[in-house]
Order: C-alpha cells, then structure tokens, then sequence
C-alpha cells in the first residue's frame, strides 16, 4: 500500500490528481452543479441525442418488454433478436459484412486486438492512438511499433524495415483524434497497407454520426469501406447512447465471438440500450441538419479563435487550444467556471509533456452566439499564449 499512497502523493504534488466531480443533472448542453448552471463543453454529446424524445422512447418501450437487463452473456441467455438486428443495422451503416456489439469502447479496442493478433505478428499504431488500443496491443503479445502521428512517411519505414520479419501485421489509427480534434492521411495508409499487404483498423469513435454524407464517419466520407478491415465504433457519443461495435467480414466476427474474451464474458448490453442505439441510427438519418449545423459552428469557433491570435488545432468538433503549462491550463478553465463554462484542462499523461490544453468538446446545442462570446471570455482570461 506505501507504493500506492507514494503515487498519489506524488500525482497530488505534480498538480496531476484526477478526481471525480459529480453533476446534478445535464442534457441540451448544459451541465448542473451544485446548483449552478454551466455550458457544458465537456461531452461527447456531439448532436445532442442523449436526450432526444425518440431515444428515450425506445429504451422505455424496451425496458417494459424485455426488463431492464439481458442477465446473461450472449453465448448463454442473453442473446436477444434486438442484438442481431442492430449488428445487421451496423453492419448495412458501416459498408461491411457483419457487425458485433462491444459493451464499450474500451472493451472493444482490448478484446479485439488482443484476440486478433499474437506473438509472431506485429501491430504499428498512430502514437497519439487511444489508451485501449494501446491496451489491446500490449495484451495481444505481437510486436508494437509507433509511427509518428498522422506520418505516413514513418509509418512507411517501419514497414519497409520490419514487414517481412511478421506473419500478420495490423495498422491502427483514429479517424478524428480525441485530444487534438484532427484525422489521419486515410488514403495514404490505406495505399501502404496494400503495398506491405497488411490489415488497416480505424476507430471511428469521434467521427460516427459526425462526418460522411450519411453520418457513417470518416471511412465512408473518403470511399474507403471497401479498403478498412476492421472498422470499430461506438454508440455513446454522437448517437446518444452506450456501447461500441465493430464492422468486418463475418469471418471475423466469427472468430471473436469464439476467441475475444471481453465479448464472451461480459453480460449482454440490456434491450433498452440496444434500442437507444437503433433509435441513434435512425435520427443520423432522418435529423442529417444536426450534423451539418455542428460541423459549421466549430468551424466558426477556430476561425474566431485563430483571428485573435490562439493556438487551435483539429479539423472536427473537438478544438483543443494549446496553452503548454499544466497549471495555466488549470488556471484557465477555473476562470471559464467561475464564467459558467465547463471546459476542462487536459494534462499529461493523456497529453505529450508541455502540451497541457484546455479542450473544447462542442456540440449541436452550442450555436455561434455563445461561441462567440466563449471566445470573448477565452481572451479576457489573460493566461492563454497567443500563436508565434
């Protein structure tokens, strides 16, 4: 127990100690604490689905038809005809054969790779890739390389040093990143992974229901279906919802529902949550001006923000503004709080060192006038640098 009391000293010291703040109530993006009202720039709530009339009908129709759990794991009796039509939902939505249901993203990332891939083969991700993909490397036993983020030129010589001494190598990337709000040269790994006849696997977590012209994400916005063997997602930002899937061959599906350990022994998402998902499904397509409108008020935010000055990365809904130190980045979401704006700081480890932000994570509720006068309140707190 000393070690573990020595990191929390240690975390609290560094100004890096994690802790949870509870919330009252949120939704429409607004976040309430303690009785005080916040814009709430925090979520993953990207179309403001979460408590949409229709999302919230379909998890109460099918919590009084199904009860309010699946109480078994899908290879025993939790198996319901609702799973499989959304599987076939994903499946249809993504451009792939087949589709299989995750409880969350993390477990997705994990068991997927883990399961995948193994000793004698190699997996060469995007160093900037999510800790549960990092997590599924380490656990699979194959060799983990890292390329530069978004480099394909580094990507290519790790291959061109490496491919022939692995039986199975994989690619992994993000298609929007979550810390820096920016995508991968998707053609270009797609281009090298035909070259070096490897697999390619995206995580489309932040761009689903947010890009394509059927809010199928970055793969179907670049015509890539057809070239991505693994593509992996979740139902819990942009949808509105919980869980995550993955969209393959069927014999991959096959496979992990043989071989991947997070699916087999896990109980089975309950009905009302599968339902919120289809109803998720549905709104991306029949509300399309949710995604268009969000798109172009966070494109308006970086202008506004780039015109005074900051430093503001990505190409998405997630603006990250980079101020470096971690404690000017504490002290700068406190004086957005104390102005009623829940934006958080971001700090290493999730964050290269020097790279503390405080990040914006807008949404369809977060219309031009308010982001406007964000970003007024953003150059009246005086402690973020200005772009040299």
């Amino acid at each position: 127990m000393g070690r573990i009391r020595d990191f929390l000293k240690k975390r609290e010291s560094e100004g890096l100690l994690r802790i949870l703040k509870p919330a009252d109530s949120r939704g429409e993006g607004k976040i309430y604490r303690e009785g005080k009202e916040f814009v709430d720039l925090s979520s993953n709530d990207y179309l403001g689905l979460s408590t949409h009339p229709k999302i919230k009908d379909a998890a109460r129709e099918a919590t009084e038809k199904y009860g309010t759990s699946s109480s078994a794991s899908r290879l025993l009796s939790g198996d319901l005809n609702i799973h499989h039509h959304l599987e076939e939902r994903v499946a249809n939505f993504k451009g792939k054969e087949a589709a299989l249901v995750f409880n969350s993203g993390y477990q997705a990332n994990v068991g997927i790779i883990s399961a995948l891939y193994s000793k004698g083969d190699a997996i060469i991700c995007d160093r900037l890739s999510h800790a549960s993909i990092i997590d599924g490397i380490l656990l699979s036993g194959a060799r983990f390389f890292r390329f530069n983020h978004n480099d394909s030129g580094h990507l290519e010589s790790i291959l061109k040093n490496n491919r022939d001494n692995f039986k199975d190598v994989l690619i992994v990337t993000e298609t929007i990143f979550s810390m820096d709000g920016d995508r991968p040269p998707l053609c270009e790994l797609v281009e090298l992974k035909k070259r070096y006849n490897c697999e390619i696997m995206v995580d489309e977590a932040h761009a689903t229901g947010v890009f394509g012209e059927n809010g199928a994400g970055v793969v179907e916005e670049e015509g890539l279906s057809e070239n991505i063997d693994l593509v992996m997602g979740t139902f819990s930002k942009a949808l509105g919802s919980f869980g995550a899937y993955l969209a393959c061959s069927k014999m991959v599906k096959d496979y992990l529902i043989n071989a991947c350990r997070s699916f087999i022994y896990s109980t089975a998402l309950p009905p009302s949550v599968i339902a919120a998902n289809l109803a998720g499904l549905d709104l991306i397509k029949e509300e399309s001006f949710r995604r268009k409108a969000l798109l172009e008020n966070a494109a308006f935010f970086k202008e506004v923000l780039r015109s005074k000055g900051f430093d503001v990365r990505g190409s998405s809904q997630i603006v990250p503004l980079i101020i470096g130190d971690s404690q000017k980045a504490i002290d700068m979401s406190r004086e957005l709080q104390e102005k009623g704006y829940w934006a958080l700081p971001i700090r290493p480890p999730t964050v290269p060192s020097n790279e503390a932000r405080v990040r914006f994570s807008l949404t369809y509720h977060h219309k031009k006038e308010l982001l406007e006068n964000l970003a007024n309140a953003i150059c009246e707190s005086g402690c973020v640098p200005a772009h040299k």
